[in-house]
């Protein structure tokens, strides 16, 4: 499990960072701020009445566009097909530009595809610099600016907002709530917690979203953190996203 915490500046030995998708080289992209951007969209019915061949011609298109912004993003694909009534696709973005999560959604809404595509969901945050990272870190700090993400093969995303006697607390006293639930996570090694600010972008102060190969322990873990003096301070009712990575292909064929 490996946590991004945007608190506090800290090395603690057996905590983890964030820990590269084995498979693309993007996992490797140094970014000084990022931006980052959870997009969901629904597809329209009458995508599926389309035949086969101008879906093919249609999906070929929208991958095209999708692609040429990978030198841009940490970006991946995930299907919600069978999982949500909300949304069938999600893309996580990110990278150190809003005007480029702007251009490419634009862009993607222009395709053929993209007419049949709507906006289920959009939420934007923010990382900072520091965070925390593994005792076995690159000893000259790179790595504390080294966003890697996408390793796991489910990834929840839960948007978080606090009620407003959170922020009567003082920082220090956040901080302390906020690390034990951190130490709760920790138990869960197969678990990754992304945590990032969207304060200021919606109504969400956080979006935290945990990536595993094992959904079961994700749901282990939810119980657990339910149970935590912070999980007081949150507002209820918030959508839980349960999303599957895929390749953008295999997510655009789930679509009908």
């Amino acid at each position: 499990m490996e946590l991004v915490n945007n608190q506090k500046d800290l090395v603690e030995p057996n905590i983890l960072r964030l820990v590269a998708e084995q498979k693309d080289d993007q996992r490797y992209r140094e970014i000084e701020k990022q931006f980052v951007n959870f997009m969901f969209f629904r597809v329209n019915p009458d995508w599926r009445k389309l035949d086969p061949e101008t879906k093919s011609i249609f999906k070929s298109e929208f991958r095209s566009i999708f692609d040429s912004f990978k030198e841009h993003f940490l970006l991946f694909s995930y299907s919600l097909v069978g999982f949500d009534s909300k949304a069938d696709l999600m893309f996580w973005r990110i990278g150190n530009s809003l005007d480029l999560i702007q251009d490419m959604t634009a862009k993607l809404y222009r395709t053929s595809l993209g007419s049949y595509l709507q906006t289920a969901d959009n939420y934007l945050s923010v990382t900072k610099k520091m965070m925390f990272v593994s005792e076995g870190a690159s000893p000259n700090g790179q790595d504390r600016f080294r966003v890697t993400a996408g390793s796991g093969k489910y990834h929840f995303v839960y948007p978080c907002a606090k009620h407003a006697d959170w922020f009567e607390k003082t920082g220090d006293e956040r901080d302390a709530l906020i690390e034990e639930n951190y130490m709760v996570g920790k138990k869960f090694q197969n678990i990754k917690i992304h945590l990032t600010h969207a304060f200021g972008f919606s109504e969400q102060e956080y979006l935290i979203s945990f990536e595993t190969d094992e959904p079961k322990d994700f749901l282990a873990l939810a119980e657990e953190l339910r149970q935590t003096p912070a999980s007081k301070f949150t507002l209820r009712g918030m959508p839980v996203y349960t999303c599957r990575q895929r390749s953008l292909a295999e997510c655009l064929d789930a679509l009908g």
